[in-house]
């Protein structure tokens, strides 16, 4: 049987993209497919508006398909971070 990870270890836990090694930030909520219990996508925080400040309009929403590893302290995925930002739902 597999490791079991609490979700707030997990969101302690920094996202990096294996494609250019650019650090995406930390997991802040997680898509469940409620049929089958598993993690479907993890939501990051995208880039903010001005130099980093002032809040965020878009997030990074990556299939769990997409994650290569997860370390004890990074995860690794590899996007396309176009593909992948979508509109904040909750206005961050």
């Amino acid at each position: 049987m597999g490791k079991a990870m609490l979700f707030s270890e997990l969101k302690c836990k920094e996202v990096i993209n294996c494609k250019n090694c650019k650090r995406l930030g930390f997991v802040v909520n997680i898509e469940i497919d409620i049929c089958t219990g598993r993690i479907k996508t993890l939501i990051v925080p995208g880039p903010g508006k001005f130099f980093g400040c002032f809040g965020r309009t878009n997030e990074f929403w990556i299939d769990f398909c997409q994650v290569k590893k997860i370390g004890p302290d990074i995860i690794l995925v590899e996007i396309e971070e176009e593909k992948c930002i979508h509109k904040c739902q909750d206005g961050f």
